[in-house]
């Protein structure tokens, strides 16, 4: 059996990568690889996919190309955007509700494996000393602390101990992250992925809008 110790530290480990990275992103990920399976919305999710490729192309040939000058192949990229415009939005409607739902239970389970299963362990351990201080060596009011809120005086609590492990991984990891912006001088992955799922996100939003602006 794991140590409580390294489980409570791993927990913490876990809260923090979730925090970092965001939930939302978590769910995404998650989503991602849930379609990748054999799933009933694996293929869906893939034909959504093929078809914002070919929304994407289609709406840069249909910015190259001059209704003024060409105009029966503007009109023929245009039907074709249309219509995969239209056929897409009609599967994201489709996937989004079973998103929905997929993104629900997994916030239940991540919240059960992480934060309910923390409250868990403080309550049911929340008397036992996760070790002990040599005799001394703090004050009284330091081992009151240190053991609060019920572990023994002159323990260290598992509550105090969760702190620690805490704060300790969010040390090391704005150390990490800064180490990596001072020798690469670039931001760190995170960050960088972060904005580039924005700038994606943004750019198909707006040819989504105007193609809906158009069909009105």
């Amino acid at each position: 059996m794991p140590s409580l110790l390294l489980v409570v530290f791993i927990l913490q480990f876990l809260l923090h990568i979730i925090n970092t990275v965001g939930a939302s992103a978590v769910n995404e990920l998650l989503w991602m690889l849930y379609n990748k399976l054999p799933t009933p919305t694996s293929g869906s999710a893939q034909k959504a996919q093929k078809l914002k490729k070919e929304i994407v192309q289609l709406k840069r040939e249909l910015g190259n190309t001059s209704p003024q000058d060409n105009f029966s192949k503007w009109a023929k990229l245009d039907r074709q955007h249309n219509k995969a415009m239209a056929d897409f939005q009609k599967i994201d409607g489709s996937l989004r509700t079973h998103q929905t739902t997929f993104t629900s239970a997994v916030s239940t389970l991540r919240w059960l494996g992480t934060q309910g299963l923390r409250f868990i362990l403080q309550f049911w351990f929340a008397k036992s000393p996760m070790f002990w201080i040599p005799a001394g060596w703090v004050p009284y009011y330091v081992e009151w602390i240190l053991s609060f809120p019920r572990a023994p005086l002159g323990s260290v609590s598992i509550n105090v101990w969760g702190v620690a492990c805490a704060s300790m991984i969010a040390l090391a990891s704005e150390g990490l992250a800064a180490g990596w912006v001072l020798v690469t001088h670039k931001p760190t992955p995170v960050a960088t992925e972060k904005k580039r799922e924005k700038e994606e996100a943004m750019a198909f939003q707006a040819d989504t809008r105007s193609g809906e602006k158009k069909e009105l």
